[in-house]
């Protein structure tokens, strides 16, 4: 390890932030990691996973763990574009008045926005929000307000299907990590989570996490040096490529799934984003694991989460996807030579 000294000092607090972060939600070693890798490649996550698995908990652990604001909404039917931008009101006098709403309120102060149930709200607002998280940006009140240090994280209803919409092939590439998060499997963590009573209570959990183990200000800076001071030979780099015309060409690379034609099976492979998402987030894990160039399994450990949620498969395979994404995504990993 070669790291410049910035570098090895973020590593520190990184390391730091992710400890106080197990400490918060237990049995989720992976998706945390995950977490860590997307607030350090600077980019935004959609949540997979059951409800009351810790999805808020851990996403209010990490705004503390980062310091700046936190805010929440909830997808429902009749939610409009319009409040996410402002509320109105009627005063003490009874006459009306216009407020800023969840994204506006806080400024360039606001460093986490967690959309919950995304598939609940109405495809403008999806429309809304990828403009959010593609120019941090937004205009209301003829002026531009901007968030320089914020991230989107979202997740899905994948329970109930009555009045929700699911995210387009478009909004789904906007978001550079998909995390599954599962109910612990430890029978040691089931039993703290089950009966210590520190984890009763929400609010006091959260509160027991360090609390600005990073500075959310200076994330774009770190994240900055770190995609420029982690090297990718030129071995990697083919390596990748091969793994993006796998993506979209799987039967070129002699891969075939069970029960299905692979070569009629996907509509599009992943995009160039999606890719350059992946090349950062490897970087992230070769930093976090104290190297300074991206070794292989760095590329396989982000593969998956950054990948699998952008290969779009026909209609008529679609209703199959949570099996045959996995099966292809692994047999990427195991059949595509690694240098």
């Amino acid at each position: 390890m070669n790291l410049d000294t910035p570098l090895a000092d973020g590593l520190e607090r990184a390391k730091r932030f992710e400890q106080g972060l197990q400490q918060v939600v237990l049995g989720q070693e992976r998706p945390i990691r995950l977490l860590t890798l997307a607030v350090f490649a600077r980019g935004h996550a959609l949540l997979e996973g059951s409800v009351g698995v810790g999805k808020t908990t851990l996403l209010r652990a990490v705004a503390r763990g980062i310091g700046g604001d936190y805010e929440r909404i909830e997808g429902t039917i009749d939610l409009m574009p319009n409040d996410l931008v402002y509320y109105t009101y009627l005063d003490e006098q009874g006459r009306p008045g216009v407020a800023p709403g969840p994204l506006l309120k806080h400024g360039e102060q606001l460093s986490i926005f967690f959309f919950n149930e995304i598939n609940r709200a109405r495809p403008q607002v999806h429309s809304l929000l990828l403009r959010v998280m593609a120019e941090r940006s937004v205009s209301a009140f003829n002026r531009e307000y901007r968030f320089p240090y914020l991230q989107v994280f979202a997740d899905r209803n994948r329970v109930e299907k009555e009045e929700t919409f699911e995210l387009p092939a478009a909004a789904r590439d906007r978001f550079m990590l998909e995390i599954a998060i599962e109910p612990p499997a430890d029978p040691a963590h089931i039993d703290q989570i089950l009966f210590d009573p520190r984890f009763y209570d929400p609010d006091r959990l959260v509160a027991s996490a360090p609390a600005d183990t990073l500075s959310f200000r200076e994330l774009n800076g770190i994240a900055e040096a770190l995609q420029g001071g982690i090297h990718v030979s030129a071995r990697l780099r083919a390596y990748v490529q091969d793994l993006w015309r796998a993506t979209r060409r799987p039967e070129d690379f002699g891969i075939a799934l069970h029960e299905a034609d692979s070569g009629d099976m996907i509509e599009a492979g992943s995009s160039p984003r999606g890719m350059s998402y992946l090349v950062r987030l490897a970087r992230v894990q070769a930093w976090l694991s104290g190297r300074d160039r991206v070794e292989p399994e760095d590329v396989q450990y982000v593969f998956a989460p950054a990948v699998g949620h952008r290969i779009f498969l026909k209609p008529v395979y679609e209703y199959r996807r949570a099996e045959l994404i996995p099966e292809l995504v692994g047999k990427l990993i195991r059949r595509i030579a690694a240098p």
